[in-house]
């Protein structure tokens, strides 16, 4: 069985005024993506701005989402980067109790090409002490992982279990699921693409949209993955324009302005992000106020 299956949620890092971590709000975050339906939590991904987050900050905010979550549902934590080896002894060193699986991204900046791609996720494989979701996302890393080294990678290791796959390709999600190995799981990366992967063949999507929408974006995702089509096609037009705003001025400066009018979170980021604009906010409450939450 494939355990990483339906919606994933990208969780964002609430900050206080003064730029520390809102633990109170943080709490009130996983409660609301839990009981709204998601299948798993993915912590310390892009969305949660781990990049401006201490090592201290980060282990601090894994326990925190693991003692929260109480095994109600599976966690996968991001742990990427682009030194191979400095994301190895990451993984080792980092407390990863009650975690289930690794996110870890295509390498980024440095611009591997494919052999540099498969030997980077080869090493990880080799050390990682948890399955890995390897996730490919060029508009972030500056390169793409083609579905071949992909399903290389799926073929020859079976630690790598899974792939994000953001590149917004369709053609390329498609080779994937053609010629992967049938236990392999395939997870959209965009939350508007995320029905017709599914209806491709894919098992899901990690998601930013579902920090603020779990239950709407959960009974997409499963009436997607049952075929109940018309509903998901009917859901899915109705989050569509939300979930542009949510990306229109970057991740995750959009859904915090959203997850702020719905009274989760405070509007806050670290530097180099900077939070929404005043039409960008208005725009979003528009958009949340056509639709029930519940």
């Amino acid at each position: 069985m494939k355990k990483f299956k339906g919606v994933g949620v990208a969780l964002i890092t609430p900050f206080k005024n003064d730029k520390s971590i809102d633990y109170v709000s943080l709490s009130k975050l996983v409660e609301h993506t839990i009981k709204g339906g998601v299948s798993f939590l993915v912590a310390l991904g892009t969305t949660a701005e781990s990049a401006v987050l201490t090592k201290q900050e980060k282990q601090d905010v894994l326990d925190f989402i693991v003692k929260k979550c109480a095994s109600r549902v599976p966690i996968v934590v991001g742990i990427g980067g682009n030194n191979t080896i400095a994301v190895g002894e990451e993984m080792n060193s980092m407390n990863l109790k009650g975690i289930d699986a690794i996110l870890s991204v295509v390498p980024f900046y440095n611009k591997p090409n494919q052999e540099g791609m498969y030997q980077h996720y080869k090493y990880l494989a080799e050390v990682s002490p948890l399955p890995i979701i390897m996730y490919n996302v060029p508009g972030r890393t500056g390169s793409n992982m083609c579905a071949s080294t992909t399903v290389r990678l799926a073929k020859e290791f079976k630690k790598l279990i899974a792939v994000k796959e953001a590149s917004g390709n369709m053609s390329q999600a498609g080779y994937i699921l053609r010629d992967a190995p049938e236990d392999f799981t395939l997870l959209s990366g965009d939350d508007n693409l995320s029905l017709s992967i599914i209806a491709n063949g894919g098992d899901g999507v990690i998601s930013v949209s579902a920090n603020a929408f779990p239950k709407k974006f959960s009974s997409l995702i499963n009436n997607a993955l049952n075929e109940n089509y018309k509903v998901a096609q009917s859901i899915q037009k109705e989050l569509l324009e939300v979930t542009d705003l949510l990306f229109k001025e970057g991740n995750p400066v959009g859904i915090k302005s959203a997850l702020k009018s719905l009274d989760i979170v405070e509007n806050n980021l670290r530097l180099p992000l900077v939070k929404s604009t005043k039409p960008l906010d208005i725009a979003i409450q528009e958009q949340i106020k056509k639709f029930n939450l519940e």
